[in-house]
């Protein structure tokens, strides 16, 4: 328990040098709040995918995700983190994400099937800005979904990552013969991809973790990660 504890410090200093640096790179070096709000929503999935190693307890997983969503809450009143915050863009995503976090863990310990933790996590950290990346440079297939632009070009790009993401995990990982990993793997990226693209104002935190994990569950029930 002690390592445990000590263990979780760690990640909560990590994660409070990861704010700071971006707050630092929005003060001093004059980054759009765009840019250093993309890299702490990468580099927070990183750091959270330290969970399952270092802490083994959930209530210490739910004590470090619940403390960053109070610092998170009063961000807002208090007109703190504006390298988080000051987008041009109404969005929940960084309330949502502590809380999908915890969410995956205790379905992780639930399940004892690590897929369930670092597939959707790895998904919403890597994809989602790949989405924004390849839409962004490449915009091509310009749709609408609920008043909200989004292209063809970053929705394929998503699915693709999420496809090599998910397959590559389920085989290395947890050792999920090829031919059944790319069946579960192309079910995430299709369902992931279509909750990206209709999901807006941060929402995507939620909708994109959540329909991997009942894509995972949904095998997990017909045991197909053991065929």
């Amino acid at each position: 328990m002690t390592q445990n504890l000590i263990n979780t410090g760690i990640l909560a200093a990590a994660f409070l040098a990861l704010f700071a640096t971006a707050e630092l790179l929005y003060h001093r070096f004059k980054f759009r709040a765009e840019i250093t709000r993309k890299i702490v929503h990468v580099f927070t999935g990183i750091l959270t995918l330290l969970f399952p190693p270092m802490v083994e307890n959930h209530w210490l997983v739910l004590a470090l995700c619940a403390s960053f969503l109070l610092i998170l809450l009063a961000s807002f009143p208090l007109k703190m983190l504006p390298s988080i915050n000051a987008v041009n863009r109404k969005t929940n995503g960084s309330i949502l994400y502590p809380i999908i976090v915890y969410s995956c863990y205790l379905i992780y310990q639930s399940y004892d099937n690590l897929a369930f933790y670092y597939i959707p996590i790895l998904i919403l950290a890597l994809c989602d800005p790949t989405a924004a990346l390849v839409g962004k440079n490449f915009p091509k297939g310009k749709y609408t979904t609920f008043g909200h632009s989004k292209t063809l070009s970053g929705s394929f790009g998503f699915l693709l990552a999420a496809l090599i993401l998910s397959v590559l995990l389920l085989v290395f990982m947890e050792q999920v013969p090829f031919s059944t990993a790319l069946i579960i793997g192309g079910c995430i990226a299709c369902t992931t991809a279509f909750a990206e693209a209709i999901s807006h104002r941060g929402y995507d935190n939620l909708t994109i973790p959540a329909t991997a994990v009942g894509v995972l569950l949904f095998f997990e029930h017909y045991t197909l990660f053991n065929v």
